[in-house]
């Protein structure tokens, strides 16, 4: 391939291994050009990539699986050989909400069902873990989709503005949009993704079959790449850094302070609630990135248990053929094995 290797990716803290991967110079220690495209939310993401404008994205585990398989009626020849991260959820509630006296699952669902009007709460894409941890917590709480409440995709980016205009009585996103509700005192977290799925695997990184196969000493290298950054990226000592990178318009756009809330040992979910997180994001450590079948299944099993997919629509086989952890072992064979300096 002699044009550059085109990766989109959406404005989340969990694009770090990307942005860190060209900053640090780590594309080009591996012999790579690439061109990392901002993209306004997975739907643009999900087009570009069907109809062949992207290589690579960065990309819910979930979105991976429904290409693969089809669901939505537009299927791709799509695989990941790296998950990107773990975790780096959350459900956020407005502040509305709290000042009605709403305080946990409980107290949301006696007010909806005093009211008598379904909440309105946004998800970033029809089949990503937001969409099923979000209906799961629900149905947890024993509220239901559509009488209690309906649930409406909106780009990640959008979602704090949206919860201020009152279009929205909650979300689940990535973080910086969870801390960046808290910040502006439009909204507090309810629950935090390692809390309701320990250890689940979020964002992946989705190429085209055609690319895997057509350039595969470059998809070996851009894994590798990837692995040095997420190594980085998963050093506390680095994280401000990156939140500060993040923080340029050219990736996350928003203030690094947000950025900043999810990559500390402790998380404010706000209205005085700060409590110990070591885990929000998880980038590396405890095998993080390998796409093994433990993780593929966890996505099948989750969109079928939420109401998203039928297991006749998701063959287990199948789903679990875009999750190539032999790609992933020979890339972690040509990374290096000493952490990237965290000096520039």
């Amino acid at each position: 391939m002699n044009r550059p290797i085109r990766i989109g990716f959406v404005a989340l803290t969990d694009c770090a291994p990307l942005a860190m991967a060209q900053e640090l110079g780590l594309f080009e220690k591996f012999g790579l050009t690439v061109e990392l495209s901002r993209e306004i939310g997975w739907a643009t993401i999900r087009e570009k990539f069907l109809y062949g404008e992207l290589d690579a994205a960065h990309a819910p585990a979930g979105m991976l699986v429904a290409a693969a398989n089809g669901l939505g009626g537009l299927k791709a020849d799509c695989l990941t050989g790296m998950v990107l991260n773990l975790h780096g959820n959350a459900i956020t509630l407005s502040q509305r909400l709290w000042n009605a006296g709403v305080r946990d699952a409980a107290s949301l669902r006696d007010r909806v069902r005093k009211k008598g009007r379904p909440l309105t709460l946004g998800t970033v894409h029809h089949w990503s873990s937001h969409s099923f941890l979000l209906r799961l917590w629900l149905k947890q709480h024993e509220l239901e989709i559509d009488g209690d409440a309906k649930v409406v995709v909106v780009p990640p980016a959008q979602m704090v503005a949206r919860l201020r205009a009152g279009d929205l009585d909650g979300f689940c996103v990535g973080e910086p949009w969870n801390s960046l509700a808290v910040l502006s005192g439009v909204g507090w977290v309810v629950a935090r993704s390692a809390e309701l799925a320990p250890m689940h695997p979020e964002k992946v990184l989705m190429v085209r079959g055609e690319f895997a196969k057509l350039a595969d000493e470059q998809h070996i290298a851009l894994i590798a790449a990837l692995l040095e950054s997420a190594r980085f990226c998963d050093e506390p000592a680095n994280r401000e850094r990156i939140a500060d990178t993040l923080a340029k318009p050219g990736y996350v756009g928003t203030a690094a302070e947000a950025i900043r809330r999810s990559m500390r040992a402790v998380f404010d979910y706000g209205n005085g609630r700060i409590e110990p997180c070591p885990g929000f994001n998880i980038f590396f450590r405890g095998s993080a990135n390998e796409p093994d079948a433990k993780k593929a299944d966890w996505v099948i099993r989750n969109l079928v248990s939420s109401g998203l997919a039928t297991a006749a629509q998701l063959p287990r086989r199948t789903a679990r053929n875009c999750f190539r952890a032999d790609i992933f072992a020979r890339a972690a064979a040509l990374a290096s094995p000493a952490l990237v300096p965290s000096a520039a």
